[in-house]
């Protein structure tokens, strides 16, 4: 089985074309079950770099964490997948793919299991950061899936895949708290680690061999990075706007936890893990802000997006801290009905702002499409780890409402940066 030539991205220089594809047919064909294939690997291990965020309160305890450092427990996962994205997957470039591919993962895999074992604290957020860089092995997958569509298909196999990638975020919350909660913390962590060495068997079994024609050496691959960050205006503005929603999204979502467990609510790990269900519907807008933006309407619905971030953040500080005069206390079912609204909301918002920047981002240069997906992946994963960082520090100073005010924040800096992208898009025009 041949790997088509073009797994990753072989052009160093920002600009180049695009390489010629071979005349041979390829028998590495993406089929329906390859791709949902594809999708189920990027969802599961994406669940590496998300999960920590229900367990930020258990984890803490255990480890005796201080307050203001839990925060690090889901910033930690997120900020080594940014790493990872700029030191790890420039390799692709230069290695032969399926065994860089299965020996990251197996990699992860073991700091996966040194997470579950860690008796200290400072083991334990140096393993989730190792475990969040061998993550980034996402973006090697997503790259070899879109080579092995025809071209009529390849877009639509990218959003397919990523499909994968955006429900593996969205259930990995409630996941980790019904395992955290029917088997502890560590379970979850060891389960990971074991998940991870299977499907590093499967991939080893299924993927294509791919040896690239290296014509540069690493350290000019990192640095046409910094070529492609500093020429594209567009990932520039995209990222941003990317990386100030991830951090209003991971703010409330590392945090939630904590406030939920307290009183007038006082839920379980499961409990939590049916409140992230249940706010994990405001992924329905996926496809919908994709057809959006290719029917013209992108503008619009980036407005749409960042004010209903504004408002679903301003539910939140009503039902859980009481803004405007609503006592949780006294009324704790309609306050945890308006948590939910507003935690599907901001997801909404996130996830239209984030499918409207992927598709920008992808129509700049097919020649260095997997490095700026890279880019701008890595970015916005920055602006989630300054996000759950934060909210950690609020949270011990400020309880909740002092969370809600750091979401409210990259909320508003979203819709007023909102105006520059779309500003910068008019005067192209």
């Amino acid at each position: 089985m041949n790997q088509p030539a073009d797994t990753c991205p072989r052009s160093v220089a920002a600009t180049a074309p695009p390489q010629p594809h071979s005349a041979a047919p390829s028998v590495a064909t993406l089929s329906t079950p390859l791709t949902l294939f594809f999708a189920a690997a990027v969802g599961l291990i994406v669940v590496n770099l998300t999960a920590a965020q229900p367990l930020t309160g258990p984890v803490s305890r255990a480890l005796d964490l201080p307050p203001e450092l839990a925060g690090l427990i889901a910033m930690l996962p997120q900020l080594g997948y940014a790493a990872g994205l700029l030191l790890l997957v420039p390799l692709c470039d230069l290695l032969e793919n399926r065994r860089l591919i299965v020996r990251t993962l197996a990699c992860c895999a073991a700091f996966l299991a040194l997470s579950s074992l860690a008796r200290s604290g400072w083991m334990f957020l140096a393993s989730v950061f190792m475990a969040g860089a061998t993550s980034s092995v996402i973006q090697m997958l997503v790259p070899m899936a879109a080579s092995m569509a025809p071209e009529s298909r390849r877009g639509r196999a990218v959003g397919n895949v990523m499909s994968g990638l955006m429900l593996g975020i969205l259930l990995s919350r409630p996941l980790a708290s019904v395992i955290a909660g029917t088997f502890g913390w560590r379970a979850f962590y060891g389960i990971e680690a074991f998940a991870d060495v299977l499907l590093a068997v499967v991939l080893y079994l299924q993927l294509p061999n791919h040896t690239p024609h290296a014509i540069a050496r690493y350290p000019e691959l990192l640095r046409s990075l910094w070529t492609l960050l500093r020429t594209e205006p567009v990932l520039q503005r995209r990222a941003t706007l990317a990386a100030l929603s991830l951090g209003a999204f991971s703010a409330f979502w590392t945090t939630i936890a904590l406030r939920l467990a307290q009183p007038p609510f006082s839920l379980g790990m499961h409990g939590i893990a049916g409140f992230a269900l249940a706010g994990a519907t405001g992924a329905i807008v996926t496809p919908l802000a994709g057809h959006l933006g290719d029917r013209g309407a992108g503008r619009a619905t980036q407005i749409v997006a960042h004010l209903v971030m504004i408002a679903a953040v301003l539910v939140l500080g009503i039902a859980g801290a009481g803004w405007g005069g609503l006592s949780p206390a006294a009324h704790p079912v309609a306050a945890l009905a308006l948590l939910v609204v507003g935690a599907a909301a901001l997801d909404a918002g996130v996830i239209a702002d984030q499918t409207l920047g992927r598709r920008a981002i992808n129509l700049i240069n097919p020649a260095a499409r997997g490095r700026l997906n890279a880019l701008f992946v890595g970015i916005f994963f920055v602006g989630g780890a300054i996000g759950a960082a934060l909210s950690g520090v609020a949270w011990a100073r400020a309880g909740w409402s002092g969370v809600c005010v750091v979401a409210l924040g990259f909320a508003v800096a979203v819709f007023l940066f909102g105006f520059v992208d779309r500003a910068a898009q008019a005067g192209r025009r």
